[in-house]
């Protein structure tokens, strides 16, 4: 059952059909982002589940997980690690390939980001297959960090994304 802050949350999220494509029934976020104290509960979340794992950084996926991730970061008073789409980031990077439905994707992260034995968490606002927040988790290994838990604020549970991540701990705030 739902905490009375998690169900203005999940009242929040709009539902568009067929977005971006025929047969699938998108979950918008952005009523959330756009509303002040619904943006602050969403980061509470975060937070709350956050603080008690005594993390060194906060590892956000591009682009939302950027939103939910630095705002998080700041309220914990952690460093901001950002995972890109490959060729957005400036300095010396390690890379991942993830599959999608038609070809493949790349996210990056830099070299420097992440020092050897720091505790992470990772987040993102949503997990679908899971390919992209793998990717990340392969990044995070491979600087050495502990990932300690990925955080989702929406999972769409139905395509098994959660499963595609273990043993890395798995926590979204609203499933459907």
């Amino acid at each position: 059952m739902d905490t009375p802050g998690i169900q203005k949350l999940r009242e929040a999220i709009r539902e568009i059909p067929d977005f971006p494509k025929p047969g699938i029934l998108f979950k918008d976020i952005t009523p959330i982002l756009a509303d002040g104290a619904l943006f602050t509960l969403a980061i509470d979340q975060f937070v709350e589940a956050t603080r008690p794992l005594a993390a060194d950084k906060i590892v956000g996926i591009d682009a939302r997980g950027f939103l939910f991730g630095a705002a998080v970061a700041y309220k914990l008073g952690l460093g901001f690690v950002p995972v890109r789409k490959k060729g957005k980031l400036p300095y010396q990077c390690k890379s991942a390939a993830y599959a999608l439905e038609y070809g493949e994707a790349v996210v990056e992260m830099h070299t420097d980001a992440l020092r050897e034995g720091e505790k992470v968490v990772l987040i993102d606002d949503l997990l679908a297959t899971g390919g992209t927040a793998a990717a990340a988790s392969r990044l995070i290994h491979q600087m050495g960090g502990v990932l300690l838990e990925i955080q989702f604020l929406l999972e769409l549970s139905f395509l098994e994304g959660a499963q595609r991540l273990s043993p890395t701990p798995v926590r979204s705030f609203l499933k459907y």
